[in-house]
């Protein structure tokens, strides 16, 4: 058979490395406009973008354990594959109508959960099978595995690189309304993976001696004598039952993890435990397996801080980084295709180094190299960190620190992504071998949910705080105030704008015009800001430099200017021109922008977040997180390589 040369590789690795570039196109494309979607169209604040994202990138990583369990019992690999390609195409044409309903946050945030529900699920149980399916393509002992996935790898990561590109270019335009075509994008990358897997699977996706690879677990007769695997018992069943249950209420309520952080990191842990007290495991087996657990523990920091290129990373690309390119502003989004192609072009190369190295028995163990990966994601945190110390909010800087970033989050990864699936692959048990690689990605979705816990830490000067329907103006404080303070510079009451003083300025149906008014008595009070000691109202029929100025209302030390404009005219406007608004500021800063259907309140003075009880004051601090974190469990897993190589019992 042709599947049995030790010299190149097999056709069917091919046919997987196209098919999962396809659906890494798909989940990688999406993710590059996901939270811009969410903080630009959606309007939704930086912590909820974050929280969010980081559910939801932590859940995709939990389900493959129900996924790879049903291939193992039931289904296979190949069934589990096409059931979850469909699902995941059916969550990107709901993201899809979600976008197209962006500017009806009603419509568009059930369509989002929703898409997303059809993401994770779909997931589960395509990710594990595939990434279980290249090892099965090779006869046990093939020193050509850890060359394999890593050929694997840089076909993830293909597909990694041109999707942000694409659906970037299509969906982060700097109009709302493109982020459809973005993940219509996503949607076709979707299908074209599960057909062509579809198309090609029977006759490639073979074993060396030319049997199917994936196919539904055969169920084995009983000879005389041997006993069916025994059943677990309810008290067992009763056990983990109630552990779980302990743990969610302990990570919810004592840690404040949320409903799906504490989901995640329970069975993160229960998941594990159940495992390896199975009785059918030997003692070779058990140490194999807590090997899996142990850098799967560890590589839960290196996941936490790489995977903030979806978030706080697309954050400081927006708003902190020169994307000035030859007059050309280079989107954020695409700033994720750094890492891809990068990995495009130095997986050959790591391929050649761990097969020159391992032709001498020089190849460091697995764990060894996981530590190289914790150590260059830390150096790449620490560099960026440099790069911006010291730097105002309003500067923004080179395109070169975060290029030097990835370069080196590139490298770490090299050492420990590829070589982490290898690893499960060559120490899990047949018998567990989908489930284990389920178990792996358990600590992917631990970490992920981590990520977006750490990514709402993300410092900023000037916060969007809050999202007011227009036609709930009245019956909402902006910003949420117990009492007036007496040093406000101004309030709103219906249609009427106080000033502390007692001036007020009412607008009527017809005119503009000054007022002697007390604020006491009034029905409803809104504070905008205190402090301020100038402020003025302004009415724009555009967004442009030059557009014309409908109204302004102004005081500067009590020197007042008024501006007649009906209250009609002022609707007709804002309902006929999307890009006229009405804003509200004080001292020059905005503090709110009333356009065609909701008022945005910034916040010009956020509280500033904390991590282990140290304030978050500014982005030096902020990536310092990450270099403590990675660097401390890189150091560890260096002391406790030569132990956990020897647990692995000579298949490291």
């Amino acid at each position: 058979m042709e599947n049995s040369v030790s010299k190149g590789h097999p056709k069917g690795l091919y046919v997987l490395f196209f098919t999962e570039m396809w659906e890494r196109f798909s989940y990688y494309g999406m993710r590059a406009i996901f939270t811009l979607y969410m903080i630009k169209a959606l309007l939704f604040d930086k912590a909820l973008a974050s929280e969010i994202y980081g559910s939801y990138t932590g859940l995709v990583y939990l389900t493959p354990l129900l996924g790879g369990y049903i291939a193992d019992r039931y289904w296979g690999n190949r069934r589990s594959i096409l059931f979850g390609g469909i699902l995941m195409a059916i969550g990107q044409a709901c993201m899809f109508m979600s976008a197209t309903n962006y500017s009806n946050v009603s419509v568009a945030a059930p369509l989002l959960y929703l898409g997303l529900g059809f993401l994770i699920f779909g997931n589960g149980f395509f990710k594990p099978n595939i990434s279980t399916m290249v090892g099965q393509l090779y006869p046990e002992g093939d020193k050509r595995v850890d060359s394999a996935f890593t050929i694997f790898y840089m076909g993830i990561n293909l597909g990694a690189f041109i999707a942000p590109l694409a659906c970037g270019f299509l969906g982060d335009t700097g109009n709302p309304a493109d982020f459809r075509w973005g993940f219509l994008a996503a949607c076709i990358g979707m299908v074209v993976s599960t057909i062509s897997f579809e198309l090609l699977k029977n006759k490639y996706v073979v074993t060396p001696d030319g049997k199917g690879v994936g196919l539904p677990p055969v169920k084995k007769a009983l000879s005389a004598g041997e006993n069916a695997s025994p059943k677990i018992p309810m008290t067992q069943i009763l056990i983990w039952s109630v552990l779980t249950i302990g743990l969610f209420l302990f990570f919810d309520f004592v840690l404040d993890a949320g409903l799906f952080g504490s989901a995640i990191y329970s069975i993160t842990l229960i998941g594990p435990a159940a495992i390896i007290t199975d009785k059918s495991l030997s003692k070779v087996e058990k140490d194999r397996i807590w090997v899996i657990y142990i850098l799967a523990f560890f590589v839960i920091f290196f996941w936490a801080a790489f995977e903030q290129a979806g978030a706080s990373l697309t954050f400081f690309a927006e708003e902190q980084t020169n994307r000035n390119l030859l007059g050309y502003e280079i989107p954020a989004s695409y700033f994720q295709s750094i890492n891809a192609v990068l990995i495009v072009i130095l997986a050959p190369v790591f391929a050649l180094i761990w097969t020159f190295l391992g032709r001498r028995n020089a190849e460091p163990a697995s764990p060894t190299k996981q530590a190289f990966g914790l150590l260059f994601l830390s150096i790449g945190y620490l560099v960026i960190a440099f790069g911006v110390k010291g730097i105002q909010p309003e500067i923004k800087v080179s395109m070169f620190w975060l290029f030097s970033l990835y370069l080196l989050h590139t490298i770490g990864e090299l050492c420990l992504s590829p070589i982490g699936l290898s690893m499960v692959v060559k120490l899990a048990p047949i018998k567990f071998a989908s489930l284990l690689m389920g178990v792996w990605f358990l600590s992917t979705s631990a970490a992920n949910k981590f990520a977006g816990t750490l990514s709402g830490l993300y410092p900023e000067d000037v916060k969007l705080e809050q999202v007011i329907p227009a036609k709930d103006f009245q019956h909402v404080i902006l910003p949420a105030r117990d009492s007036l303070p007496e040093n406000a510079p101004f309030v709103v009451n219906d249609s009427t704008f106080w000033v502390n003083n007692g001036l007020g300025f009412e607008t009527e149906l017809s005119k503009v015009f000054v007022a002697k008014t007390d604020v006491e008595g009034s029905d409803s009070v809104y504070v905008l800001q205190p402090g301020m000691a100038t402020w003025s109202f302004e009415l724009k029929a555009g967004e442009k430099e030059g557009d014309s100025t409908l109204a302004v209302l102004k005081n500067n030390y009590n020197e007042v200017s008024e501006a007649a404009i009906t209250r009609s005219k002022l609707n007709m406007i804002l309902h006929n021109d999307p890009a006229a608004k009405f804003t509200f500021t004080a001292d020059g800063k905005q503090l709110a922008v009333w356009k065609r259907d909701k008022i945005e309140i910034w916040n010009h003075n956020p509280v500033k977040p904390k991590f282990a009880g140290f304030e978050i004051t500014g982005l030096y601090e902020f990536f310092l997180i990450f270099v403590v974190l990675s660097g401390i469990a890189s150091m560890i897993l260096f002391v406790l390589s030569k132990k956990l190589q020897s647990m692995m019992h000579g298949l490291g």
